[in-house]
């Protein structure tokens, strides 16, 4: 829109530099080569799911950036040739760079240059569907189209006069800029109405004691395949980074707590880019305002023990670090004996297969406040409050008393216990074993 650039191709070489002034020297060696490794093949399947063919990688290493080109002349002059052996019309840079010095490297090479910010951006573009989502990606492309003005491209410095600009000439820079902050400014208040319509939605569900539980985790760890299996949803689901990006909320029946709100949310990455984090703060709120967070984590890869350090360095920025996190191993199905000994802690679970769901219902129960059984003793006619438990799935056995009331065996949180305790007809007792006459099934 705003910049003479060459077009984009689906061909492309994934240029990445090791920065040696970045590193700790603790972090030198084996430990940063796996580390640069991993976010190598992060960029290309960042790449693949943008429908680009990744035909070659370059990689280099260097104290800093190259204040014109970002890498040096022989460094270029090697990813010049590259592109010339392969034919890619496409150079994504697994970095963010100045505006100025993706210019100059875009004339170097002769072909377009993407950062890995911009590559992001085009996958959250293509991938929004709702309103909301798609409001989020346009401000977040906006904020980034913002900080390319600054020195970036020549043909801004031109200067337009007329009725109503300013004074003898206002630079093409200086318009572009006001018409950024202008649509910059409407997508803020756009997104405003959704941030307090989400809010009024968390104190209805406060008043009405419905707990909330996030799914939160490194993108492609199959958060959207558990929230389809916990929740009987079809939000989309694929073997690719982003599969989904709009936020999606269903209820959920977990036993003895009765309906949750169930939230699957944006996955993480690494270096998300800010003005993601920014634009997506309307959704992000959702999990800092959770209950209950479950992190999942792909327990069949071997490097996830830094996603998790990764997802956690975004929970912290939003807020969310304080609220209680279970750990979910998925991917049990995939697992081999290396990486089924990872050493972070974790429910496993499958959520393409169903393996372990139960557990990690129960393990849901127990976070939410579920403690241990307790004796419930109702009329014999009160039939109302005994399907209502029932309903609730708190109800683990039914038997008859000796005096004939109603002995269910129930595992509550605090507020249901609450609520049975303010009932005048209904007695708690501490779970015992009762002679058991009858045995209703749930």
């Amino acid at each position: 829109m705003f910049f003479d650039r060459p077009e984009a191709g689906r061909k492309a070489v994934v240029l990445q530099v090791h920065f040696r002034r970045q590193t700790s020297p603790a972090a030198a060696g084996s430990a940063w080569a796996a580390e640069e490794q991993a976010a190598l093949e992060e960029c290309v399947e960042l790449a693949r799911t943008a429908e680009v063919e990744v035909v070659a990688t370059v990689t280099a290493s260097r104290d800093q950036p190259h204040p014109r080109h970002f890498v040096g002349t022989g460094k270029l002059e090697s990813l010049k040739a590259v592109l010339a052996d392969t034919g890619a019309d496409l150079v994504i840079v697994n970095h963010d760079m100045g505006a100025g010095q993706q210019r100059n490297l875009e004339r170097a090479c002769g072909c377009r240059v993407m950062t890995r910010t911009e590559l992001i951006l085009t996958i959250f573009a293509g991938r929004a569907r709702t309103y909301e989502g798609q409001l989020q990606v346009e401000l977040a492309q906006l904020k980034h189209a913002q900080t390319r003005l600054v020195r970036g491209w020549t043909h801004l410095d031109r200067q337009k006069g007329g009725i109503g600009l300013r004074g003898a000439g206002e630079t093409q820079l200086e318009l572009d800029q006001r018409m950024l902050g202008e649509r910059i400014k409407v997508a803020e208040r756009k997104l405003d109405q959704v941030a307090r319509r989400r809010a009024l939605g968390r104190r209805r569900r406060g008043r009405s004691n419905t707990p909330t539980i996030a799914l939160v985790g490194y993108t492609n760890a199959g958060k959207s395949t558990l929230f389809n299996a916990l929740t009987a949803a079809d939000v989309l689901s694929e073997d690719k980074l982003f599969a989904t990006l709009d936020p999606t909320m269903r209820r959920v029946t977990i036993d003895g707590v009765g309906e949750v709100v169930l939230a699957d949310t944006v996955g993480f990455i690494r270096r998300l880019p800010h003005p993601l984090i920014e634009a997506f703060k309307a959704t992000l709120e959702e999990v800092a305002g959770a209950d209950l967070l479950l992190h999942v984590v792909d327990g069949s890869s071997p490097g996830s023990e830094s996603r998790v350090a990764e997802v956690n360095a975004v929970l912290d920025e939003i807020g969310a670090r304080s609220i209680s996190t279970l750990m979910v191993r998925n991917k049990l199905d995939l697992c081999t004996e290396t990486t089924d000994t990872l050493s972070f802690p974790g429910i496993p679970v499958s959520a393409r297969t169903g393996r372990g769901l139960d557990g990690l219902r129960h393990a849901i129960a127990d976070a939410l406040g579920v403690g241990t059984p307790t004796r419930v003793l109702l009329p014999a006619d009160d039939g109302r409050t005994r399907a209502w438990l029932y309903r609730l799935g708190a109800v683990m056995d039914e038997t008859v008393a000796e005096d004939g009331r109603l002995a269910l065996k129930v595992r509550a949180d605090r507020s249901l216990l609450e609520r049975l305790s303010a009932m005048p007809t209904v007695l708690l007792q501490q779970a015992e074993p009762v002679h058991k006459l009858s045995t209703l099934a749930n």
